[in-house]
């Protein structure tokens, strides 16, 4: 789901669930950036790639082969779009964050370049299970100021990599193991700069449907200002007892 929010023009972000032939998904969202309209091509062009790649493979059978899919498709991808910023002069400087689940019945790989955010809820926990590649982030991370600093620090929004803006940027790939009832949130920083993790984790714990989860996350963000895109994709793993394995 994803929504312009109060006072952007355009909707820079951009997602989607796809599915290859064996019924497996892929998640995907991404936050563009970078001159007039550059921003939404950025994302766009994120998603169509990653959309075709994925619908045509028939199956994913191991941790080790999706993290390996994803380092080659996202290197690919990363050219793609820095190779058309280079070929016209408006879309000069523009990249996206992307943030990638690839969702089977025993795991899940997740792929990310810049902030835009995938959360695990399990039954005992909730967790953010990647980590911003942003200026605040590095400064928590090296211990010069502080995570609620880092909420009001006047360079938030600045990125320490994207996907387009370099000819070589390398992803951040990990596999998680899931169990039933567990739920993936991906995101872009329009949901997670007007919620707060604990608020996330509320929502997801306490709400069966997922649309009605969405909606109220986005109704939340814009009525706290809406100042950005916001964009996000949840993924629960069903029992098989239930319709679908996902």
């Amino acid at each position: 789901m994803s929504d312009r929010g109060q006072l952007r023009s355009i909707n820079e972000d951009s997602g989607g669930i796809f599915t290859n032939d064996s019924g497996q998904l892929l998640a995907i969202v991404a936050d563009g950036m970078g001159g007039h309209l550059a921003g939404d091509v950025a994302s766009e062009l994120a998603v169509a790639f990653i959309k075709e790649k994925w619908e045509n493979i028939k199956q994913i059978h191991s941790p080790v082969e999706a993290e390996k899919w994803l380092h080659n498709v996202m290197t690919e991808m990363n050219q793609t779009i820095y190779q058309r910023s280079l070929e016209n002069e408006k879309y000069e400087g523009m990249g996206t964050t992307v943030v990638i689940s690839i969702c089977t019945k025993d795991f899940v790989t997740i792929a990310h370049i810049g902030d835009s955010r995938c959360y695990l809820l399990n039954e005992t926990s909730f967790e953010q299970v990647t980590n911003d590649h942003s200026l605040v982030n590095e400064l928590i991370r090296t211990g010069q100021i502080t995570k609620m600093d880092a909420e009001q620090h006047p360079r938030k929004n600045v990125l320490l990599k994207a996907v387009g803006t370099e000819e070589i940027v390398h992803a951040d790939i990990q596999t998680i193991n899931w169990e039933v009832n567990n739920r993936v949130l991906l995101c872009s920083d329009g949901l997670t700069n007007k919620l707060t993790d604990e608020e996330i984790e509320q929502y997801l714990r306490s709400k069966t449907d997922l649309d009605e989860i969405a909606k109220e996350f986005i109704h939340l963000a814009n009525e706290r200002g809406g100042e950005d895109n916001i964009t996000l994709a949840i993924i629960q793993k069903n029992s098989p007892e239930q319709v679908g394995d996902l």
